[in-house]
């Protein structure tokens, strides 16, 4: 059954949203209440971004304590918590990424410890990004410029790689977020996801190091 709370001003009973249905009154969202029920959406991996953006500013523009300083002490806490609950929950649903890990948690999913391992359909290419990040290492101490340059080009056209399997990750992660609403709740979809955030991590860490090689060249 739903979750039900009752307005602290007219006593209506209703499911958390931050407004009363019956009175309009500003109401403290419960501290557990899901990111997706924060904005009135469907609790569902796939949503409409522009619309989740409009709803936010919305609900930012109506939550700002400017409005509620002279409101009761339960309008007041109402807004300040709200509005920290507000910005926490659009971090995480409009980011694919973030929102991926989160409906993980919400299925009782996480990536964990298992995310540090390279992922076996990445192996062979994270061996060889690090063979050349290690050369790069090992020309800069032995100052050789002339094969710096040509790691250069390498590791432009690595970057490149890194940008089109990211790429790929992405339209693989909408696909997924696609397919739960004919399949809510599967194992197997559950898995898929995992694998697909899990390797979206490991490219993320590895662009940040080639980036951090190549501003050094």
């Amino acid at each position: 059954m739903p979750t039900v709370v009752r307005c602290w001003r007219c006593q209506d009973e209703h499911t958390p949203q931050v407004f009363c249905p019956a009175c309009e009154a500003l109401q403290l969202l419960p501290p557990d209440i899901d990111y997706f029920t924060v904005f009135g959406l469907a609790r569902a991996p796939m949503l409409d971004e522009q619309a989740l953006a409009k709803t936010y500013y919305a609900l930012s523009r109506q939550l700002h304590p400017d409005l509620h300083q002279t409101g009761t002490a339960e309008e007041q806490e109402a807004s300040l918590q709200n509005t920290a609950v507000v910005n926490r929950a659009y971090r995480t649903l409009r980011d694919p990424v973030q929102r991926g890990r989160y409906w993980l948690e919400l299925n009782g999913e996480q990536l964990g410890k298992e995310n540090n391992k390279i992922p076996p359909a990445l192996a062979l290419f994270v061996f060889e990004v690090q063979e050349k990040l290690a050369a790069v290492r090992e020309a800069q101490s032995a100052g050789t410029s002339g094969a710096l340059t040509g790691l250069k080009a390498e590791l432009d056209q690595v970057r490149d790689d890194l940008d089109n399997r990211t790429r790929g990750l992405q339209q693989k992660l909408a696909a997924n977020f696609s397919k739960w609403a004919q399949a809510n709740g599967s194992s197997e979809l559950l898995g898929e996801l995992k694998r697909v955030l899990s390797d979206m991590a490991y490219l993320r860490t590895l662009t940040r190091d080639m980036d951090k090689a190549l501003s050094t060249l």
